[in-house]
């Protein structure tokens, strides 16, 4: 079963999006980047409300990184009690990239990493061997340029189903995001990734910076389990409208 992601800001936020149906909390601060991150308190806080109702996960910020910095934004947000901590990652990354990759799963647990690649930024999927090498618990195929047009602009459905069988091949969960909306759901369930993660598409005008709006997460989590009862196989773009334009 796909399930919902969905990004939140703040507590508020999190009751919103627990309400509307998400499966997973995802917390991130759209004004400052596709990973955005949120102060460590706002973290916890959000822990807090969520109550372990349901998974939580915080991203450390947009790439690159200095090793040592990431190391420390990696400790800050796993102390916030967060279930998952998501790191970008570029396509090249050094020897000492490599060796603080693997101090950051070591500093992290009991949270797991979650690897995000960017579909706009030719991404190397054959790093997913490595992390899965690393313990990493999961990764993400994002877009980093949220202007620049949604994942199925960038990645053709061919490319994301390999993507969500190379990660499952090697025990990692595999989410798939970028700029989504309601008309990918039926392309994008078929292809057998974990979860979904929106921010827009919930948001007031489908503006990423805008406040979440319930209505609007009814609707996806209504797409989702609707399109996966039913199992449907992808269909033409023009055939589906989004149910909030």
């Amino acid at each position: 079963m796909t399930r919902l992601l969905a990004s939140v800001t703040s507590a508020a936020e999190a009751y919103i999006a627990l309400a509307g149906g998400a499966d997973i909390i995802d917390l991130k601060d759209p004004a400052r980047g596709a990973l955005g991150a949120l102060a460590p308190q706002q973290i916890a806080d959000t822990v807090q409300a969520v109550a372990g109702r349901r998974r939580v996960s915080a991203t450390v910020g947009d790439p690159p990184y200095a090793p040592q910095a990431l190391l420390q934004r990696i400790t800050g947000t796993a102390a916030a009690g967060v279930d998952y901590v998501k790191i970008g990652i570029p396509p090249q990354l050094s020897a000492a990239d490599w060796r603080a990759l693997a101090d950051a799963v070591r500093i992290a647990h009991p949270a797991r990493l979650v690897a995000v690649l960017f579909a706009d930024r030719d991404p190397d999927l054959s790093l997913i061997e490595r992390l899965a090498g690393l313990r990493f618990g999961g990764v993400m195929l994002d877009t980093a340029a949220k202007q620049s047009g949604r994942l199925r602009d960038h990645v053709d459905d061919a490319v994301l189903r390999h993507f969500a069988e190379r990660a499952h091949a090697v025990g990692l969960i595999a989410g798939l995001a970028g700029s989504l909306r309601c008309v990918d759901i039926p392309h994008l369930l078929p292809l057998g990734a974990d979860y979904l993660g929106f921010r827009g598409a919930l948001c007031a005008g489908s503006r990423r910076e805008a406040e979440l709006d319930a209505m609007r997460i009814a609707d996806v989590r209504r797409a989702i389990a609707t399109r996966g009862a039913a199992a449907v196989a992808p269909v033409e773009e023009s055939s589906i409208a989004d149910s909030r334009p």
